[in-house]
């Protein structure tokens, strides 16, 4: 299908008064890995939760493959949230199962059912991730944080999603558990051929990850291009976030 696989067109979002999202345009094309950069309390998250219909746009649209996610519920929207693959901030694993049961998790629904096949793929999927058989059956508690973090992407990647989203995948992780996830990221969502979005305000992950970065700031996107033109920008905002100037346009907000 030509055509982008994830459109956002004129997306705002308010809670209250005070507006988060304003106007966001935002293309991603098929099997491209976008970062979206942004200082904390800019809506990157929010903008993520527009996206997965955890949260809906006060006004705009949101396509999947031309496919108007806004306004659907049920069953319809149920059929595209399955081609999505999450990693969550925090991992969000569920303290009560297993590994196994976690990662395949989106493969049962949460049902018991298959144990055998389904311990199989999560032990084939957790070796992509660099983790051995023998983890499948700890629980969430005897895991160190980078292997959650591994684990959690061995569940975003369990089921083959056409799109990964991926919400500051490094946060609360020393700088090379961290290279690490970055490394792991990449090298998955080449293999799997996969369109990835993810948001961060860590320029390693940022430069590791990304095709194309853009930037989200007063609610737009205001710039985007790729890793290699950040050090050079030609916008004062991306140059002060990127170099971490206290001095700048965004110390006024």
């Amino acid at each position: 299908m030509s055509g982008p696989r994830l459109s956002l067109r004129g997306v705002a979002r308010a809670f209250g008064a005070k507006p988060v999202l304003t106007h966001v345009d935002l293309d991603v094309a098929p099997g491209e890995s976008l970062v979206i950069i942004g200082g904390s309390g800019t809506g990157k998250s929010v903008l993520l939760k527009c996206v997965l219909g955890l949260v809906r746009p006060d006004s705009g649209s949101i396509r999947l493959d031309g496919t108007e996610l806004v306004g659907l519920r049920g069953a319809a929207l149920d059929r595209e949230r399955a081609r999505f693959g999450m990693l969550f901030q925090g991992g969000a694993l569920f303290d009560s199962l297993p590994v196994w049961r976690n990662v395949t998790f989106a493969l049962t629904r949460g049902r018991v059912r298959d144990g055998a096949a389904m311990r199989a793929r999560a032990v084939e999927v957790l070796a992509k991730v660099g983790l051995e058989p023998a983890v499948a059956d700890l629980k969430p508690a005897a895991l160190s944080g980078g292997m959650l973090k591994r684990v959690a992407l061995a569940r975003a990647i369990a089921a083959a999603p056409d799109i990964l989203f991926f919400d500051e995948p490094t946060t609360g992780l020393d700088p090379i558990r961290a290279a690490l996830i970055n490394d792991l990221i990449r090298e998955q969502v080449r293999s799997m051929g996969a369109t990835a979005v993810t948001i961060t305000h860590d320029m390693a992950s940022a430069r590791t990850i990304a095709d194309r970065v853009a930037m989200l700031h007063a609610g737009r996107i205001i710039w985007s291009g790729p890793p290699a033109a950040l050090a050079d920008s030609g916008n004062p905002h991306v140059d002060q976030f990127v170099h971490g100037r206290a001095e700048g346009p965004l110390a006024s907000g």
